[in-house]
């Protein structure tokens, strides 16, 4: 057992101004406001603007997350970004935000897991602090995914925003107090319901482009089925490990992909939907962007208190999917 705990400190996020609202998509796409909120919960997206890039828009989550916990930026000893939509191949996305910070030396990394991607990095980052390796550690969700998607396909394209969320962990002697629990998991055998192409399996050349088959690819029938079942699961999962009753969560938070799916999972656990923080109808989904975004805004909004117990669920490309219980 480790002799440290590991808690969030401090929260942030940032989404660009520019909004796309589904009057707008309806004169892009055929499509209407009413078919994408019944069938969605969206109402409106952000959009990255001539620019802001990935690492922008988490560098400004981070700035603020340094803010909120009274921290500076050389105190960071590591700083870990979730990210689909990276600042370039390569280098990662979190050695621009390092960069941005004035930082020269402190490690960085990117951490891939799509849509769960948050949480594996919160683990990841938890895990250094636990080890007493590492005393402040930056996580951090950020996407432009309307810079993979086709505006083309209405199926895909009424889905996806832009935003970054971020925390900072430190050490704690209590250890029932931070991340209490988490669970990862990964079925490469469904890569396919969701999906990018460019990368070595499939290089980009003219043809790719031609095809429009540079941008994300969504199997949207069968990810649905897959999401509420993992919902449930991870709820489920996370309440027997760490002995919770309802009551006893305060907040659930879930990776932001569909009104109905979080409705129906909700609905099956028995739990009321007010314990869910939702924001869909804002943002749309930011993959590994949307639980971070959540919680600073259920933090700002004084939805949560110090000892009050959260729950995170996501599920993405991969296939992942991933829990966490975290105590205020």
């Amino acid at each position: 057992m480790p002799n440290v705990g590991a808690i969030i400190v401090g929260t942030g996020s940032f989404v660009p101004e520019k909004r796309l609202t589904n009057d707008d998509l309806s004169k892009m796409v055929e499509t209407n406001d009413e078919w994408i909120v019944q069938r969605t919960g969206i109402r409106e997206r952000r959009i990255a603007g001539t620019g802001e890039s990935t690492a922008t828009l988490a560098s400004h989550a981070a700035t603020r997350a340094l803010k909120a916990a009274s921290l500076e930026a050389k105190d960071l000893d590591l700083i870990l970004c979730a990210t689909i939509s990276a600042e370039m191949v390569f280098p990662s996305t979190a050695c621009f935000v390092a960069a941005s910070l004035g930082l020269d030396s402190t490690p960085a990394m990117d951490v891939g897991a799509a849509c769960s991607g948050f949480i594996y990095a919160l683990d990841t980052g938890a895990a250094f602090v636990k080890a007493e390796r590492y005393r402040n550690v930056m996580v951090i969700g950020a996407e432009t995914l309307s810079r993979i998607t086709d505006y083309t396909d209405r199926g895909s394209c009424i889905l996806f925003g832009d935003g970054a969320g971020a925390v900072i962990l430190q050490p704690s002697a209590d250890r029932n107090r931070g991340l209490i629990y988490s669970s990862l998991h990964a079925d490469g055998h469904g890569w396919d319901l969701l999906h990018c192409d460019p990368g070595s399996r499939h290089p980009i050349d003219a043809n790719m482009v031609a095809g429009r088959q540079q941008f994300m690819k969504i199997k949207g029938r069968e990810v649905y089925k897959f999401a509420v079942t993992r919902f449930e699961e991870l709820i489920e999962n996370a309440m027997r490990a760490c002995e919770l009753s309802a009551d006893q969560v305060k907040l659930i938070v879930p990776h932001q992909v569909n009104q109905r799916i979080i409705d129906s999972a909700m609905e099956k656990l028995g739990l009321p939907a007010e314990k869910a923080f939702v924001n869909i109808a804002k943002y749309g989904n930011t993959s590994a962007a949307s639980i971070p975004i959540a919680l600073d805004e259920a933090v700002r909004e004084g939805k949560l208190k110090q000892g009050d117990v959260v729950i995170f669920v996501a599920f993405g490309g991969g296939l992942t999917w991933a829990n966490a219980v975290v105590r205020m």
